[in-house]
């Protein structure tokens, strides 16, 4: 059993104000008594456009956020997910990574954002790809508890990704986001408990939200879902700090009632 927070965000443009803000909300996380401590997509930097976000990037050795949520992961001693960091990994385009600090201060795991978000909503059109490049690869990263899944905001829509996760052994997800408030409100939920039942696992899902100093509004109402779909804490719009106490075995004795990643079988067509 141990104790996970989230804590919900409303990023803006300025880096150091951003970790500042990140960093006091993890520090309260910390001595509420989380363990394991979630931050969202975005963490670092909600940038005007994807040229600004590319602007105010730098290279994983440069970045000045990563050595300090490292060090502060060592100083609370506690397991920490920074949801992710825009990371330059070209001249045009950056990573969207995800990075899981052990309470030693160093970087367990790191998990680039595998699906892109490129929509129109009608009225809000987004093309992550054009300055993003999409990672190849899934995360599963160890713990005392058990293995924990990463994945960041539209990985959600591909249950593809969260089945491979849960045949590798997990028993939580976490899904950092920053979700548009039209979708938000159609969908965040409904997906959200679906990768948890469909899998008989946790979901951890800290979230931005509220409206951003550039005019862009995300949905908030980060969460913490069991593994029988139940929600166990969800935050409104302002940033805060959501806990949850969590029992990995709730997650095996899900599986065990509904042993569908068991039954599921090989089959040809659509024809």
């Amino acid at each position: 059993m141990f104790r996970a927070a989230c804590i919900q965000l409303r990023s803006g443009e300025d880096v150091a104000e951003n970790v500042r803000a990140a960093s006091a909300l993890i520090r309260e996380a910390a001595a509420g008594g989380a363990q394991f401590i979630a931050t969202p997509e975005n963490t670092t930097l909600m940038a005007a456009d994807a040229g600004a976000k590319l602007a105010s990037s730098f290279s994983e050795d440069a970045d000045p956020a990563l050595p300090a949520f490292a060090a502060l992961a060592k100083e609370l001693a506690v397991h920490l997910l920074i949801g992710s960091v825009a990371i330059k990994v070209s001249e045009s385009k950056t990573a969207n990574r995800s990075y899981f600090f052990a309470p030693d201060g160093s970087a367990a795991a790191r998990y680039s954002k595998i699906h892109l978000f490129d929509v129109d909503l009608g009225g809000e059109a987004y093309a992550e790809s054009r300055t993003v490049a999409g990672g190849d690869r899934a995360v599963l990263v160890g713990t005392p508890w058990g293995k924990i899944g990463m994945t960041v905001c539209y990985d959600v829509r591909f249950p593809q990704l969260y089945r491979a996760l849960a045949l590798g052994g997990t028993f939580a997800f976490t899904v950092p986001s920053a979700f548009t408030v039209p979708t938000g409100e159609a969908h965040w939920h409904v997906l959200l408990r679906a990768r948890a039942i469909e899998n008989g696992a946790f979901v951890i899902a800290p979230a931005q939200g509220g409206t951003h100093v550039n005019g862009r509004k995300t949905y908030g109402h980060s969460l913490i879902v069991g593994p029988w779909g139940e929600v166990l804490a969800e935050a409104g719009t302002e940033p805060g700090v959501i806990y949850a106490d969590i029992d990995p075995g709730l997650s095996a004795a899900a599986r065990a009632k509904l042993p569908n990643l068991r039954h599921a079988r090989d089959f040809t067509g659509p024809i």
